[in-house]
């Protein structure tokens, strides 16, 4: 991982703070905002997912620097872009159950906006289909594609040709073009990364040319620069704009910074060499193995033991720390770091300004 940036260091009023925290270094992420900009070369380009972060302010934002079009994984995320002046939302997830009536709804209560969302089967394509009619609107439908990953989705082949058309012939619903998610594609080396993607698309290629000049949205964080590079797809990274340390270490190569910093304190000092923080599995994602958070002031730091309020920590430098010092880390994974915290603090110029609960993290808002 690159040094941390000297927009990581103490907060003049972190005093006030209550640990754990979540912080969100602003100058951090305006930069990677501008990064992300700048690889898509123009913002039309950019859907970008707002799973990782579930924050209609980071929206916001977002839609100040001419992004338009978001992508999301639940009703709540979608509702949440819209009120935050997105104009093109994405459900990129299987709209089943209650969903397609709920985001016909939003449709309705938002009249500024498209919604779309993702389907891989002809039975979810009905249901949205006569939903969509009995509420009077219009809902863009993209194949959601199987490009590898092996989790939702449909291969790219005469079957996905046959459910666009069906799309195509289903009133009140939009058949507005493909998906397709690569989030398989992890090699650490970006020639391997570039081949293995470029291989990965070309029956999704093929496809798109069967099937006319349709949309293309395409890739996750760790291929963002490569699909990038043609200008005929939409990009849709997440992580990005927050970043974390399990993606900075396995992707050097990618210009973006961690801007999401835990704040923690040491709560208990049970032997010379350890510190007890208050970190626990509900304050950190914990689906990695150890270390789950890379501390700034202690990076050598070997996590021994993790419950759900408190992270043990082996360290040399023990001594150097009371109790009620306050630590600063990194998350390997940003996105369900987020989904754990109620709130997080927007933090400018060294000091915590902004309070901004995190709505998203609901599966619910109105509808």
């Amino acid at each position: 991982m690159r040094p941390h940036s000297p927009a990581l260091s103490l907060l003049d009023n972190e005093v006030e703070i209550s640990s754990p925290a979540l912080l969100l270094i602003g100058e951090l992420v305006q930069a990677n905002i501008a990064r992300m900009l700048d690889l898509a070369g123009d913002p039309a380009r950019l859907r970008p997912h707002v799973k990782t972060h579930k924050l209609g302010p980071l929206v916001r934002r977002q839609v100040e620097a001419g992004i338009s079009k978001f992508k999301c994984s639940t009703i709540a995320e979608a509702e949440m872009v819209a009120n935050a002046g997105g104009t093109d939302v994405l459900l990129a997830y299987p709209c089943v159950g209650p969903n397609p009536a709920r985001l016909c709804m939003l449709a309705a209560a938002f009249p500024h906006a498209r919604f779309g969302t993702v389907a891989d089967a002809l039975d979810p394509v009905r249901t949205l289909g006569a939903a969509a009619q009995a509420s009077g609107v219009t809902i863009d439908v993209y194949v959601d594609l199987d490009c590898g990953m092996h989790r939702t989705g449909v291969a790219p082949d005469s079957r996905a040709a046959e459910l666009f058309r069906v799309i195509e012939q289903t009133p009140a619903l939009r058949a507005a073009g493909l998906h397709a998610y690569d989030g398989h594609i992890v090699d650490s080396d970006p020639t391997l990364r570039r081949a293995t993607c470029e291989a990965a698309f070309e029956p999704v290629l093929a496809l798109q040319r069967e099937l006319g000049a349709r949309a293309l949205i395409a890739g996750g964080s760790p291929t963002f620069p490569i699909h990038a590079t043609h200008p005929d797809r939409e990009l849709s990274p997440g992580t990005t704009v927050l970043w974390d340390f399990g993606y900075a270490e396995k992707f050097p190569d990618l210009p973006f910074e961690p801007a999401a910093v835990l704040l923690t304190r040491v709560v208990s000092k049970p032997s010379p060499n350890r510190l007890c923080l208050d970190l626990g599995h509900k304050a950190v994602a914990a689906e990695s193995p150890p270390p789950r958070v890379h501390l700034l002031e202690i990076p050598d730091a070997l996590a021994v033991m993790h419950s759900e309020e408190h992270l043990v920590i082996e360290t040399a430098h023990a001594d150097e720390f009371a109790i009620g010092a306050t630590l600063h880390g990194i998350p390997r994974h940003i996105c369900p770091t987020v989904a754990l915290h109620g709130e997080a603090w927007w933090v400018e110029g060294g000091i915590a300004r902004e309070r901004w609960p995190i709505e998203a993290r609901a599966r619910r808002l109105s509808v």
